[in-house]
């Protein structure tokens, strides 16, 4: 009987002549049919301006963003590309990721002279990031050699 060939739907309803004797797959389409080869051109021109240069990917223009772009890069987005890419510019900027304390910090250039140094720390006035009050603190403190990040510049 070709009136069940659906379940649940008349198909003569829908528009479909079951009485020819040629073949339905002629004039139904379904989602198994080949896509159409020849590309489709639209009827319209899209205005000049719409074309634009694509935006350099972020891990180019890490350069130009501002330290505290970087840091926030670096904390809010962990486990990804640009968290690598935000502390390898710190990293090139002379800050140093300290592991146990997970902090930022670099020596701080008005007092280069007071930094005492030894074969495994130094002692010196240090900017530390401060991301749990994003701020910069300046601390006298002694930073151990082996508890900086090693990184290729």
């Amino acid at each position: 009987d070709l009136t069940m060939l659906h379940l649940g739907s008349d198909l003569t309803n829908l528009g479909i002549n079951l009485n020819l004797g040629d073949p339905l797959y002629a004039t139904v389409t379904s989602t198994v049919t080949e896509p159409c080869q020849l590309p489709v051109e639209p009827d319209y021109r899209l205005p000049p301006c719409y074309t634009v240069q694509p935006v350099p990917p972020a891990q180019q223009k890490m350069s130009v963003f501002s330290e505290e772009t970087l840091f926030y890069i670096f904390y809010a987005m962990p486990q990804d590309v640009l968290q690598d890419a935000a502390a390898q510019e710190l990293y090139q900027r002379h800050w140093r990721y300290h592991k146990e304390h997970g902090v930022w910090l670099t020596k701080d250039a008005t007092a280069l002279d007071s930094i005492q140094r030894t074969a495994t720390h130094e002692r010196g006035r240090f900017i530390i990031f401060d991301h749990h009050h994003w701020q910069r603190v300046t601390k006298e403190t002694v930073i151990a050699y082996d508890a900086l990040e090693e990184r290729g510049a």
